[in-house]
């Protein structure tokens, strides 16, 4: 397995629409390099336009960091339904390294998606993993978590962005 780069904000890539994955066994590889490059960073979720890759495919693994491994790799994932109730959280972004921001999302979602061996899975997730899924998600539509804040928190968080070089 290889490490692959992770782009930063401001890079363009990021904001790019991904698009779907048409056969599955051509991003297996991929799938792994993300795993090892995601747990390398070390981050729980990585996205395919993260690395440069504008296809529909992210892993996760919310919860590595206080217990065992237990990896997702999602293809063209989708959301098909979420709970109307919403919960603020800290999330950090391995392209926006060392800005840590609060954002508002639903706490529940259903998923759909389709696995590193062509499986079709569709869960209900809450918790960190709604979190990540939601986040990583984002990132295949070309949005990043400053989309998400108000305009006082998306100015303050320029102001920092810029303070260390990335604005």
């Amino acid at each position: 397995m290889a490490r692959l780069p992770i782009l930063r904000h401001p890079n363009p890539v990021l904001r790019r629409v991904a698009l779907p994955v048409e056969d599955v066994a051509t991003i297996r590889a991929l799938a792994a390099d993300m795993l090892d490059t995601m747990y390398a960073a070390p981050g729980r979720g990585l996205a395919g336009p993260q690395v440069g890759v504008l296809r529909r495919i992210f892993v996760m693994d919310p919860g590595w960091k206080e217990g065992a491994r237990d990896p997702f790799v999602c293809i063209n994932p989708e959301i098909l339904g979420a709970s109307g109730r919403t919960e603020a959280g800290v999330e950090g972004c391995l392209s926006i390294p060392g800005l840590p921001l609060e954002v508002e999302r639903p706490a529940e979602i259903t998923l759909r998606w389709t696995d590193a061996e062509g499986t079709e899975h569709t869960r209900n997730l809450d918790g960190a993993a709604a979190r990540c899924a939601q986040h990583e998600l984002d990132h295949l539509n070309g949005r990043l978590i400053l989309d998400l804040l108000d305009e006082p928190a998306r100015q303050a968080a320029a102001q920092r962005l810029i303070a260390m070089g990335c604005g």
